[in-house]
């Protein structure tokens, strides 16, 4: 699976609320609505200034607080491919999965700066900076869950295979 997009930066512990505000959560059931809202505590404007394919990158700890699948829905609603961070709040970890958005453990994430142009390939474990020619290692995902990912979520995959298959 690889993916290919520009980076978007932040930093440290953002917290569902920052990825789509409490104020927004509750006003709406339109995912894709609701997406414009996206990091707009941070960023005013932000869903403005993604294009498809796009990357999230940020520090330690993304998605920290509630356990809301809001927060993934919108990222990945938005058009986001994936979010790279040096690590995820667990809750925040699984239900990007569960709802088909890949989120990627790299602990180099740092050294991605905004608007370098990204490729992913979750199959190696590898994020290619092709702006600054580096290849950062990530953790790798369990093959269940990159399986999970391709068929667009844990609802779909299940529908797909009735359970965890790992059969290509």
């Amino acid at each position: 699976m690889k993916l290919s997009g520009k980076a978007h930066r932040f930093g440290d512990d953002i917290n569902t609320d920052l990825i789509i505000s409490g104020k927004h959560k509750f006003k709406s059931l339109d995912i894709k609505d609701m997406s414009r809202h996206l990091m707009e505590d941070l960023d005013p404007g932000f869903s403005k200034k993604i294009a498809p394919g796009d990357y999230i990158v940020a520090g330690r700890n993304f998605g920290c607080g509630s356990s809301r699948e809001q927060a993934p829905l919108v990222i990945k609603a938005a058009g986001i491919s994936a979010v790279i961070a040096q690590s995820f709040a667990r809750i925040f970890f699984r239900n990007a999965i569960n709802v088909g958005l890949p989120v990627i453990e790299c602990e180099d994430a740092c050294r991605i700066e905004p608007g370098d142009v990204l490729e992913v390939d979750l199959d190696k474990g590898l994020v290619l900076d092709k702006t600054k020619n580096l290849k950062l290692a990530v953790k790798p995902l369990p093959k269940v869950m990159i399986k999970i990912l391709q068929d667009g979520g844990l609802t779909a995959h299940f529908r797909k295979h009735g359970g965890f298959a790992l059969k290509e």
